[in-house]
């Protein structure tokens, strides 16, 4: 009989790492534990094991090793993208509105030293109306950043059609596909992406280490925002974090090998979670339902305060936002970006899925909802 005590539909927020990956990562905690710039045999057998991960990583996105530069996280990877393109002579960069608020805040940086940001709308499903793109882009357009999936909705933007529009431009394109590696199929060369950024923690490795591509096709010379022992090619400087790196590189290849059988099963219970939820009056669903991310649901129940719903859950752990942001009690800039009113907006609730998820949790998920649902009604 599985624990129901806690039943973690958060997964957009963290996931579990993956008992594999950690059986990878515990000999660099204890045995192997050398600094990998050091010369000496140990340090240089380290330095191998990051060699391998980073084959490991790029092999997840179908870019080459030399192309990965390993970071803190999703959030690095982004300020190093971004502020990394200071000293460019084009000062034009285009965004979206629903953008994480990682990028936005980087944006809004950008502006405080001269550069221009267009902030893009979406339609009422989350999806970027793609003349909007074609109109704004200029000969001094820079770059454009977009995410591949959204973190609150799921909503999967057309990145194949954004890619032929910057191309034909000579714009870059940087994608934050932090909520889309490792769970749906990458492949950068393909799809004209000459920046990406992915963390770890959000398919099954741990937090504290991501990962930035670069391009070499695109021979971007970013400027770094570490300086120090000039490790990554002086891109990133700072002893590398090792075990995180070992864990990346696990969860990368485990993903890999898994993306189909993952896709398959947490997309059914997906689908019968948002079925079961819909029961629930005037509720609906956020975003485009064709094109999103198979693990997430982004449900308005009308009438229920979504913090109160998440506080009378308890044990089911869901969201009502970006995790950085969940603790305000204003309304998500996403779902506003989309057009849902400071109400709908603080009526919805986002669910993701992930590999943990079982069929029993679901079930016993809706019965507990709905419950609430029509307690908490107003």
């Amino acid at each position: 009989m599985p624990n129901l005590q806690h039943i973690y539909l958060d997964n957009n927020a963290t996931t579990r790492v993956d008992d594999r990956v950690l059986e990878a990562m515990l000999p660099y905690f204890r045995d192997y534990y050398a600094n990998p710039s050091s010369t000496h045999i140990a340090g240089l057998t380290i330095n191998e094991a990051i060699e391998n991960a980073s084959w490991q990583t790029a092999n997840l996105i179908n870019a080459d090793a030399e192309e990965i530069v390993f970071t803190s996280g999703a959030t690095e990877a982004i300020n190093l993208a971004i502020k990394g393109l200071a000293n460019q002579n084009k000062k034009h960069i285009i965004t979206i509105k629903t953008e994480h608020k990682a990028v936005l805040e980087t944006c809004a940086f950008m502006e405080s030293i001269g550069f221009e940001i267009s902030y893009l709308t979406v339609n009422f499903d989350g999806l970027l109306d793609i003349k909007l793109l074609k109109e704004i882009i200029t000969d001094k357009t820079l770059a454009f950043i977009g995410m591949f999936s959204n973190n609150e909705t799921g909503v999967i933007q057309n990145i194949g059609e954004i890619s032929k529009i910057l191309k034909t431009k000579n714009v870059l394109f940087f994608c934050d596909a932090t909520q889309s590696v490792g769970k749906i199929p990458i492949d950068v060369k393909s799809l004209g992406i000459d920046l990406l950024a992915l963390s770890a923690h959000k398919f099954y490795g741990p937090k504290g280490v991501g990962a930035l591509y670069i391009s070499v096709k695109a021979k971007l010379k970013l400027t770094p925002q570490i300086l120090g022992g000039g490790q990554q090619k002086k891109l990133r400087s700072g002893t590398l974090n090792v075990t995180g790196i070992i864990g990346l590189g696990k969860a990368s290849e485990i993903a890999v090998n898994e993306l189909e059988k993952d896709r398959n099963r947490i997309s059914l219970l997906r689908n019968r979670l948002e079925k079961g939820l819909l029961q629930f009056e005037n509720s609906f669903v956020n975003g485009n339902i064709e094109n999103r991310i198979y693990n997430t649901s982004n449900i308005c129940f009308p009438g229920v305060n979504s913090e109160q719903l998440i506080l009378a859950l308890g044990n089911i752990s869901v969201s009502n936002g970006a995790s950085c942001s969940a603790v305000t009690s204003e309304p998500s800039h996403v779902l506003k970006a989309m057009g849902l009113s400071d109400e709908k907006a603080l009526s919805s609730i986002r669910f993701s899925l992930g590999r943990f998820t079982t069929d029993e949790e679901i079930d016993v998920a809706i019965d507990r909802i709905l419950n609430l649902l029509e307690k908490l009604k107003t």
